[in-house]
């Protein structure tokens, strides 16, 4: 057994998505498709002591619950101290609650030596995930990184992803939090039916710019839009550029230069290569 092994997930941004759910969690997901992004969490898994009967998980310095990694570290039948830095806010629409859990796997596996492949590390991270109802694609798109299209739901054995094969420099500006959770238990027929169509308009023109258009109409007829985001994105959109919302957060997501030339003042990164790994 190792003292301690370190995991780096991308943060993930999604444009749009149609919610699919299934009484086993590793059945259950989403369709859409996002951004894995170079700003991103690292986790660190420590082992305790064998008297320690909880695990403690600390994030930016602050000691946190956070029930995804929680049922994680229950699969593995592990306790350990998980200590996570994030360049991204939680609950903002940056996937930072599925960075968490499917660093804790990866790590944890590592650390406990679990013997388990990765697909089965991304399942268990996609169900802990479903479970809270903190996320529904979030996992399965950081682990594979670049552009991820989501055609079928659910954990690596269940699902189909694609890409758009490219590279992007990405803005952000997040307003606040948004509850996953909130969303996710109300009615979502609406939303699915705005996720599908999206999904369809991206698999038949698989580009950025395809992208972008299907999210802004996901987001206006998915009826998710604030006023601040739509304010945010009319902005960029005066100035000739490309942005849209996070889902799900009061987060605005630009390509290129594009808050930045409506003059807001954004964190700026790029779309990650790959996806989550080992350090």
């Amino acid at each position: 057994m190792r003292e301690e092994a370190t995991a780096f997930v991308p943060g993930h941004i999604t444009g749009f998505f149609s919610a699919h759910p299934a009484d086993d969690p590793t059945k259950a997901g989403s369709r859409g498709a996002g951004l894995t992004l170079t700003d991103g969490v690292t986790v660190t898994v420590e082992s305790v002591s064998d008297e320690a009967s909880e695990s403690i998980v600390i994030l930016d310095g602050e000691m946190i619950d956070i029930e995804p990694v929680e049922t994680v570290l229950e699969t593995l039948g592990v306790v350990a101290r998980i200590e996570a830095e994030s360049d991204l806010p939680l609950g903002a629409g940056f996937g930072v609650s599925g960075a968490m859990a499917l660093g804790t796997a990866l790590a944890a596996n590592r650390v406990f030596e679990c013997k388990l492949s990765r697909n089965e590390l991304v399942a268990v991270a996609h169900g802990a995930e479903v479970q809270a109802g903190t996320g529904l694609g979030d996992v399965v798109a950081q682990a594979h990184g670049g552009i991820p299209i989501r055609l079928e739901p659910g954990s690596p054995q269940e699902n189909k992803l694609d890409a758009i094969p490219t590279r992007a420099r990405v803005e952000y500006v997040s307003f606040g939090e948004l509850s996953t959770a909130d969303v996710l238990a109300g009615e979502t027929e609406q939303l699915t039916t705005a996720g599908k169509e999206a999904l369809s308009r991206v698999v038949e023109e698989p580009t950025l710019l395809s992208f972008m258009y299907a999210s802004r109409l996901f987001a206006r007829e998915a009826e998710l839009l604030t006023d601040q985001v739509a304010k945010t994105i009319g902005d960029v959109t005066d100035e000739n550029g490309q942005a849209s919302m996070a889902m799900l957060g009061e987060t605005v997501f630009a390509l290129g230069t594009g808050l930045s030339a409506a003059g807001y003042e954004p964190s700026v990164c790029a779309t990650h290569p790959a996806g989550a790994l080992l350090k």
